[in-house]
């Protein structure tokens, strides 16, 4: 009878590490599949592992683990030939000691992807372009960055999330693929609320009060209404608010009251026209000061009774 051996054996074997361009498979830069040496194929047969053949690599040294496939059993004995994306993810220097050993991994539904640079959203169709590239892959680890090329440039991805589990099988299964922001995206600023927004605001209402306050200080033509036929005016007399014209007002009856007629001509009262006579031409006399508000009421009073008689007066012939 052949001898069975039980299918919970594992395979664990320590190997020295070398990148995939010691040996001209540079291609394989492009994917996660190694190069190991026939012995670990005799062993792996013997073993009845399951297929297809997956291994967790762990760098004991910096506590970094990783997953990945296998192309060919062709290396030395002793040595392993890795991809130098991976070799980076696990910090190792060329000849540094690794730990391999066979994994059985679940088939992923979801993986959550995270670009360094924004240059890779602007390509045309970068989920396309990731599914390509994904077929290289076999497994993918939380944690890891793998290297997609395009246009003879190279983007790196973060793998930031998978389900069911932190390593998931990707081969011959449908899996869900979600962007987080790339590492240099940054989110633009929120213009903040400035009080400079507010004063152009406040301005135009300042400017609308100022000439409605410099109206209501000047009113031209203020003052006492008469009519020439006598009668008494029924216009409403405006208050005089401004000094300047109450000073010119004052001034005028002052000079009317305190000049004193010789002739019958100059017996006029105030309002009255005069032909022919020169006691009508108001004398030059210096500005006086003006007079108490009571006076200038009572003055005021006395103008409003007197009522005013157009064309009195003595005649006067031309002839003499």
């Amino acid at each position: 009878m052949a001898h069975e051996y039980p299918r919970s054996s594992g395979f664990e074997q320590s190997y020295r590490c070398y990148p995939v361009s010691f040996i001209d498979k540079q291609h394989l830069e492009k994917g996660d599949k190694i190069i190991m040496p026939p012995s670990a194929l005799d062993r792996l047969a013997s073993m009845h592992v399951d297929y297809p053949m997956l291994f967790e690599l762990n760098n004991t040294t910096a506590g970094r683990v990783t997953h990945c496939g296998v192309l060919e059993f062709v290396a030395d004995e002793g040595l392993i030939y890795v991809p130098y994306w991976m070799m980076e993810n696990m910090l190792l220097q060329e000849g540094d000691i690794v730990q391999v050993k066979n994994k059985s991994l679940v088939k992923g539904t979801y993986v959550k992807l995270q670009p360094h640079t924004k240059d890779f959203l602007d390509i045309s169709n970068p989920k396309a372009i990731l599914e390509t590239t994904l077929r290289s892959y076999s497994c993918l680890t939380t944690g890891d960055t793998i290297m997609v090329p395009y246009n003879n440039k190279k983007y790196y991805i973060n793998i930031v999330e998978a389900k069911p589990s932190s390593a998931i099988s990707i081969i011959e299964t449908d899996c869900e693929v979600d962007f987080a922001p790339p590492l240099d995206y940054v989110e633009p600023e929120k213009p903040a609320p400035s009080t400079s927004s507010t004063l152009p605001k406040k301005r135009p209402q300042e400017a609308e009060e100022e000439p409605v306050q410099k109206v209501a200080r000047f009113n031209p033509f203020t003052g006492s209404a008469r009519r020439l036929d006598g009668k008494p005016s029924t216009e409403s007399v405006a208050p005089v608010s401004s000094p300047i014209l109450k000073q010119h007002q004052l001034e005028s009856e002052n000079g009317a009251k305190d000049s004193k007629p010789s002739t019958s001509a100059s017996r006029q009262r105030s309002g009255k026209l005069v032909f022919g006579s020169n006691s009508n031409q108001p004398t030059k006399e210096a500005p006086k000061a003006a007079p108490k508000k009571q006076e200038s009421s009572e003055k005021a009073e006395e103008e409003k009774e007197t009522k005013f008689q157009a064309f009195t007066g003595k005649k006067y012939s031309l002839k003499g």
